[in-house]
């Protein structure tokens, strides 16, 4: 290896660790912040402390946002599994007109700004008269969670060998159970994957929930927004630090089972 060829090695490993530094910073920040006693944020903390995590108990409204956001989670990820399966089965096995097409509509919700996603949804939601402030956002959920896993089994199937379908059906299968029994084993790492991530957009939603939310249905995010408005306290950076743990859980899970390779090519 050359002086030139060492140099720009260098460089990159430099230019990769500011990168890495840049995009950690912010929550080593937020989490250090979470265990601070003072009562404005203030870093590095006069005394380390759990008071901001025992304050929680005592926010109106917080575990209501929390049942709901996880609710509103578990459930849209659900239900796009099931979709996003049906989907991408048609896209995969599918020889009509159009299923390029279909495939990046799909998607299509990951691609534009989340602010104009929401008002779309509630102005449609508006024009059929939906009102009822849960099954909007349940809707609006699984619009922005479905893209996820509709773009992992799509990626996925395209290494799956179908005939072992038909052959399940040659075998008195129907079609429905021969998915059930014979596709989704084989690409369970495909659903934890596009499940997961789909489950921390759910959760993690603002531009799409602000706008369906009301005063008695508000997911997490909005609440926080809310506790930032009223009384912008350390914690928050301890509601923050327990998505980013959630977040990190999800990570180590996928890595454990599927592989931290897979789930980014997925």
């Amino acid at each position: 290896m050359t002086g030139t060829d060492r140099l720009f090695l260098a460089i990159s490993w430099a230019i990769g660790l500011c990168c890495v530094v840049f995009l950690m910073l912010p929550i080593v920040i937020t989490v250090a912040a979470s265990f601070t006693s003072s009562s404005v944020y203030t870093l590095p903390p006069p005394e380390w402390s759990l008071r901001w995590y025992r304050s929680l108990q005592e926010r109106s409204g917080l575990w209501e946002a929390v049942t709901l956001s996880l609710n509103l989670a578990v459930v849209s990820t659900a239900i796009s599994l099931v979709l996003g399966t049906l989907a991408a089965v048609a896209v995969a096995r599918g020889r009509f007109r159009g299923r390029e097409a279909i495939a990046t509509f799909t998607v299509s919700p990951l691609m534009m700004p989340g602010l104009v996603v929401g008002v779309a949804l509630l102005q449609f939601f508006r024009e059929i008269g939906l009102r009822d402030a849960y099954w909007s956002l349940l809707l609006g959920h699984i619009v922005i969670t479905l893209p996820f896993v509709m773009r992992t089994l799509l990626a996925s199937m395209s290494a799956f060998d179908f005939s072992l379908v038909d052959a399940a059906r040659t075998l008195g299968l129907s079609y429905p159970k021969a998915i059930l029994e014979v596709l989704v084993p084989n690409l369970a790492p495909a659903y934890l994957t596009g499940g997961l991530f789909a489950f921390l957009a759910s959760m993690d939603n603002y531009p799409i929930s602000i706008f369906l939310t009301d005063a008695r249905n508000k997911t997490l995010p909005i609440k926080m927004l809310q506790y930032l408005e009223e009384q912008p306290d350390p914690s928050l950076a301890a509601m923050s630090s327990g998505l980013i743990l959630m977040a990190v859980i999800a990570l180590v899970v996928g890595a454990r089972t599927v592989g931290l390779n897979r789930m980014i090519q997925g």
